[in-house]
């Protein structure tokens, strides 16, 4: 069909012999379907679509993990009838494997719903350790979840069909259809006053609080264990500027919202203290550890930097600005708790720690504007290696 169309319109096959699928015209391609309800988890991958659906929409809800979307989204079709559509990074299939078959399966509740899932690791592409088996099995996945699904193309002549097929195939038969999202496949779209989003003079910066926690609590007795992003990134580079202390630390590169749950298994299994350096999106997307560990009582400090955005995949929300972290880390059992919104706070609560003034497990959340350093690298050794050389030194 797609051929047929071109070869009888030349001047838009012409015209469309680019590499981009335009965030608007995507959007209203959609929306002619009857599809302009959106919930799910950021993706780097499909950034530039969001930050469109975050300045035009009113209908996109980010939520804490990639099945509590399928949830949401069950619950807005029983309200409406109408078709949801979820979006996330296919690292976040595994989030959604229970709700798919245990809620929206045909043999279940069979509930329509359209899902954008960005393709990372996608076979034969440049990619980082963490996303390559994912990405090598994610049609695997698919296929075994016997859930049908197409990759979107970068031009809306051929994704209009592909769109249009998805959408009569969800209504005919009441089942999820997925479309995969390659990597710049969406033309650049920059944010509304992306210049100013969330910039705060008066608030702390990751990169140099990381530089501070790092260089007053540097001994080996301490063990870190850092969340996926940027927290791990700097992390990295701070080290690596040291030329210190590279065994003392675990980066959690993958796994997104595991980070405390490895920290208290490392704690409560060895003589160290162990620090957990903790992103507020992470947190939020497990946030039931955090009864684990006030239940568990670990030798943990458990340091939770709140930006109140997903950073490293394109600043959208988390919705943690009306979380209470402080009195939710009271309530599950943390022996003490500290918000630490400048430097003064921030030395005061290290000297503590330093100088074994507290009883753990202790929760510390610490307010922080978005933002890194340019040219921010990533880990280049193996990551067996750097597991290898933190167990040693454990």
């Amino acid at each position: 069909k797609y051929i047929e169309k071109s070869i009888n319109n030349e001047d838009i096959y012409t015209e469309r012999l680019r590499h981009f699928l335009e965030s608007e015209e995507f959007y209203n391609l959609l929306k002619k379907n009857e599809i302009d309800f959106y919930t799910g988890v950021p993706d780097s991958l499909l950034k530039d679509y969001l930050a469109y659906l975050n300045d035009n929409s009113n209908n996109n809800i980010v939520t804490a993990n990639e099945g509590l979307a399928v949830s949401l989204a069950t619950g807005y079709h029983l309200a409406t009838q109408k078709i949801p559509c979820v979006y996330l990074q296919n690292s976040g299939l595994g989030n959604i494997i229970n709700p798919l078959l245990s809620l929206v399966n045909e043999k279940v509740y069979n509930i329509p719903m359209l899902f954008l899932v960005g393709w990372r690791g996608e076979p034969y592409k440049k990619d980082e350790p963490q996303h390559l088996v994912q990405g090598e099995l994610t049609e695997k996945i698919l296929q075994s979840l016997n859930i049908n699904y197409s990759i979107l193309p970068d031009h809306i002549e051929y994704c209009e069909y592909i769109v249009e097929d998805a959408i009569k195939y969800i209504k005919n038969t009441n089942k999820p259809y997925i479309l995969l999202v390659k990597r710049q496949t969406f033309e650049k779209y920059l944010p509304i006053n992306s210049d100013l989003k969330n910039i705060n003079p008066k608030k702390l910066n990751r990169y140099e609080v990381l530089e501070t926690i790092t260089d007053v609590l540097n001994d080996s007795n301490f063990k870190y264990i850092s969340t996926t992003g940027f927290v791990s990134r700097e992390l990295y580079d701070i080290r690596n500027k040291q030329k210190s202390n590279l065994g003392n630390d675990f980066y959690t590169v993958g796994s997104m919202g595991h980070c405390s749950s490895i920290a208290t298994g490392l704690a409560m299994y060895s003589n160290k203290k162990v620090i957990c350096l903790d992103g507020d999106g992470s947190c939020l997307m497990h946030l039931g550890s955090m009864s684990t560990i006030g239940n568990l009582q670990p030798n943990l400090i458990h340091i939770l930097f709140n930006n109140e955005v997903h950073e490293s995949v394109g600043n959208q929300t988390t919705n943690s600005n009306n979380t209470n972290f402080i009195d939710i880390a009271k309530a599950c059992g943390y022996k003490e708790t500290y918000l630490v919104e400048n430097n003064e706070g921030l030395n005061k609560v290290l000297d503590i720690i330093k100088n074994n003034k507290i009883k753990l497990p202790i929760f510390i959340e610490i307010k922080i504007n978005i933002g890194t350093i340019e040219n921010l690298g990533r880990p280049k050794e193996s990551l067996i290696n750097i597991k290898k050389r933190f167990i040693n030194n454990i």
